[in-house]
């Protein structure tokens, strides 16, 4: 009966065990399916897509970057071009409203009564007479029989090879008579018949007149030789267009001793409709030419160039308040 009870106890350990060890086992395989194995293996290949997507997407933040720069810029130019475009429209406000102006002060000083009219017209036919281009006022107040009365001066100079060639000394002691026949003026200017300034730092503003500048200008004129076509008529359109304002006393003064271009109705026509009248018959501007033709001394007749020139000039000067004078070789 002893050893009867003995393998019963031992029967019933033995049981304890396998069945903690059965438990063991199926606790193990059960914790163990939470991590499968699988997910650890796909991670990396999850993160390699995500990154690459993110790099797409900031790549595309970039070339939205690009775009955006560009209509940026692009909106900077354009707000530039509108400022000019804007400056320039207000400058041509204000000469309108300049010319303006001056219309109705002259319309208000023309409401007289009859005898006041009389004499205008009796002062009106004075002046008119005094720009006639054969009239001629005294030896001080002229320059080879040219009204110098302009508070405003530019010269426009033929610079071509016949002229440097042949002229050039002859031009620059004229332009210095014409200078000392001024002995003050608020302003000057200098260029070629192409419209090329002597001085580039006085482009489109006037040279102020002192003793200094008169030197330069003398001194400059020797070596002074930009290229020219021998045509003054671009200069003295830039020049009115350039420099002309209704509050100014303005003279052009053109240098040169042939012209080459063909039509001489069609360049009177031209400058006719730009140095437009006012409502008492004045000019803009007055224009003056002197004519240089020693180049062509001596040969017999004289080229069709040169005659062009004269018949140019004398008609330009006629109808714009001025005189034309041809130099001969016994000017001095």
């Amino acid at each position: 009966m002893k050893r009867k009870r003995d393998i019963e106890a031992f029967s019933l350990s033995f049981l304890d065990c396998i069945c903690c060890g059965f438990g063991a086992v199926i606790l193990l395989l059960v914790l163990s399916k939470i991590y499968d194995p699988t997910v650890i293996e796909e991670s990396p290949e999850d993160l390699a897509a995500l990154i690459a997507r993110l790099q797409e997407e900031l790549f595309d933040i970039r070339g939205q970057e690009v775009i955006l720069n560009r209509d940026l810029t692009s909106a900077a130019e354009q707000r530039s071009d509108s400022k000019v475009n804007l400056a320039k429209l207000q400058g041509e406000l204000n000469k309108v409203r300049g010319q303006y102006e001056l219309t109705m002060k002259n319309s208000a000083e023309s409401l007289v009564d009859e005898g006041d009219l009389q004499a205008a017209r009796q002062r009106l036919s004075a002046e008119v007479k005094r720009l006639q281009p054969y009239y001629r006022r005294a030896d001080e107040d002229a320059v080879g029989g040219i009204p110098v009365d302009s508070e405003y001066i530019i010269f426009v100079i033929d610079t071509s090879g016949s002229m440097q060639q042949y002229n050039w000394d002859r031009v620059q002691q004229k332009l210095n008579e014409t200078l000392d026949a001024y002995p003050q003026v608020k302003g000057m200017q200098i260029m070629n018949d192409n419209g090329q300034y002597m001085f580039q730092q006085y482009s489109g503003k006037w040279i102020p007149d002192t003793p200094g500048r008169r030197a330069i200008i003398s001194k400059t004129m020797r070596n002074w030789k930009p290229f020219s076509d021998s045509n003054p008529v671009d200069g003295i359109i830039f020049a009115i267009n350039e420099f002309y304002a209704p509050d100014k006393k303005i003279s052009i003064y053109v240098f040169g001793d042939d012209f080459s271009g063909r039509s001489v109705e069609q360049v009177v026509r031209t400058i006719n409709g730009i140095n437009q009248p006012d409502a008492n018959g004045q000019r803009m501007v007055r224009i003056h030419a002197i004519g240089f033709p020693l180049a062509f001394r001596g040969r017999g007749t004289v080229p069709d160039s040169v005659q062009r020139f004269a018949a140019l000039m004398r008609a330009i000067c006629e109808t714009n308040g001025g005189t034309f004078v041809a130099l001969t070789d016994y000017d001095r």
